[in-house]
């Protein structure tokens, strides 16, 4: 039986949060599975679409479908227009010091092996060291190895806490001459841990040392500036920003990426072309090769001016009451163990329940209408360090509600009950 005090006001402090009002502008949680109402709490996966989001596309698709920057006719520059305007509408969002920064890309994945490709094979070489940590995504793990193993080059990997919190005296003693590049996320996709990332970003920079940080789930929770991070590149998903899946940002510093050669070779990543020589664009088309996802780009921008209205502040708020309570409300489920209990958390709740598998588990949820994600949450070191095989995540949006979370521990108990 959940016994939990109610949820209160105080639990986003200064909030008058209208949460079923924002519920009404996402068709999507507005369904049954299995017979009850849908409880959606697999955000860190991906988020639900707004309808100014879906509009969007429609919009696109239906008045200005044409391929941009080439054509000469009123289509192709409507959607020209549009397109780069949502290049200029995301800067603005990270503020970026220039749109020639902001490179569009199918997701934080693809961003990350840009950079992987680019400067790593220029500036990484034999014995260098690139710097990650012990609770990467595998996007951010993987490209490394391919990297190191071309290179001949050492990945150093900085150690986590019980709690998942990094040892940050472990990442200054691996900073050296020998480091070329510290690649590490904003916010833990299986723990939710919020890293120091400003910090990070200094060490390394005394260093003169590079630093990229994975965004992907950070920026649909919290203000991101990169000037004030500093940070020399930067990557983030749409499909988990409210925003159409197939497209993502990598952000630059355009001192790097006029260093850096392309990415791929193509149409529109060129000035000229000849048998014997091409001149390579100038930024950011030349690492744009190929029709861009243009819908993409349009529908990206929608979701981040959507979640401007709201008020970042405002949602991480929210999603803070959120966190403490469901963490309050699980701690009532006998055998239950919260892997991830960081000092500054996101919303994230990661767990484990007595001898159930998380995909047993997932699956008794999914039929009570609840939907988690089960499984390594492709951290696979994550789970390692914490000596499990799977956790059972459910990670929060601003759309959720106190009751969906109540939902989700009386399901979990009812799964206890089910395997007693």
């Amino acid at each position: 039986m959940i016994t939990a005090r109610a949820f209160k006001a105080s639990d986003a402090p200064g909030m008058r949060w209208d949460v079923e009002r924002v519920r009404k502008d996402f068709p999507a949680l507005d369904q049954q599975v299995h017979g009850k109402p849908l409880v959606y709490l697999d955000n860190a996966a991906t988020s639900q679409k707004p309808q100014a989001v879906i509009d969007a596309l429609v919009g696109y698709y239906s008045r200005d479908n044409a391929n941009v920057h080439r054509g000469v006719h009123l289509m192709s520059e409507r959607a020209t227009e549009a397109y780069e305007g949502a290049r200029v509408r995301i800067q603005r969002h990270l503020n970026a010091a220039s749109a020639r920064e902001i490179i569009f890309v199918r997701q934080a994945t693809e961003g990350i092996n840009l950079v992987m490709a680019t400067f790593g094979r220029s500036f990484v070489g034999p014995s260098d060291e690139i710097v990650i940590t012990a609770i990467e995504h595998h996007a951010n793990i993987v490209p490394w190895q391919m990297l190191c193993e071309e290179k001949r080059a050492a990945l150093r990997v900085v150690p986590v806490d019980d709690r998942g919190d990094l040892i940050m005296e472990e990442y200054a003693r691996l900073l050296g001459p020998r480091t070329r590049l510290v690649a590490i996320t904003q916010v833990s996709n299986a723990l939710g841990t919020v890293t120091p990332i400003k910090e990070i970003i200094r060490l390394a920079h005394r260093h003169q040392i590079p630093v990229l940080v994975d965004g992907a789930q950070a920026v649909p929770h919290h203000q991101v500036d990169v000037q004030d991070l500093g940070c020399d590149f930067y990557v983030f998903s749409g499909h988990k920003t409210f925003g159409p899946t197939g497209i993502g940002i990598l952000y630059g510093k355009e001192t790097w990426l006029e260093r850096m050669p392309p990415y791929q070779g193509g149409g529109d990543m060129i000035k000229a072309v000849t048998f014997e020589k091409t001149i390579y664009n100038e930024l950011p088309y030349k690492f744009e090769a190929g029709t861009p996802h243009i819908a993409g780009a349009i529908g990206l921008a929608t979701a981040l001016e959507y979640i401007a209205g709201l008020g970042l502040d405002r949602i991480g708020a929210w999603e803070h009451g959120l966190l403490a309570y469901g963490t309050e409300l699980l701690a009532t489920v006998p055998g239950l163990r919260l892997i991830g209990t960081a000092r500054r958390k996101s919303a994230v709740l990661s767990f484990v329940l007595d001898d159930i598998h998380a995909h047993d588990l997932g699956t008794i949820l999914d039929h009570q209408g609840v939907a988690v994600r089960a499984g390594h949450h492709c951290a696979m070191p994550v789970m390692q360090r914490f000596g499990v095989p799977a956790t059972v995540r459910a990670s929060l949006a601003f759309y959720n509600t106190p009751a969906e979370l109540e939902t989700l521990a009386s399901a979990v108990q009812k799964a206890l009950e089910i395997f007693r």
